[in-house]
């Protein structure tokens, strides 16, 4: 349950301070926190943020790509080694942002371990 509870609020965070902060890393910022105050182990955290930004980079970039007719997409594709496939782009963009969001979770659920530990 805690699982699908950080994933959603990772997503929705996320997609909310993307609106209002332009900054692209931001999400790494709020997978952290939502890593330290849901508390989960190391690979649940790292899962619940991967997946989080994974479904939202790739619903964005599929929406974006549908809003210009694929146009950019493919011409981008055709620039890096993917053989002009624009899906294949997409899944790459979610990708990095999932492994980025995810080793920000699990920075964020070891700082949490680790300051449980200094209490004791």
């Amino acid at each position: 349950m805690k699982l699908l509870i950080a994933t959603i609020l990772t997503a929705l965070l996320s997609f909310i301070a993307g609106i209002y902060i332009p900054l692209w890393w931001f999400f790494a910022v709020v997978a952290l926190l939502v890593a330290l105050l849901v508390h989960q182990r190391g690979g649940k955290a790292f899962l619940a943020g991967f997946l989080a930004l994974f479904i939202l980079w790739f619903v964005l970039a599929s929406w974006i790509d549908n809003s210009n007719g694929g146009v950019l997409a493919v011409k981008i594709a055709s620039l890096l080694p993917f053989g002009g496939s624009k899906w294949l782009l997409i899944i790459f963009t979610a990708v990095i942002g999932g492994l980025v969001a995810g080793f920000a979770a699990l920075s964020g659920s070891y700082l949490r371990s680790t300051s449980s530990k200094k209490k004791l």
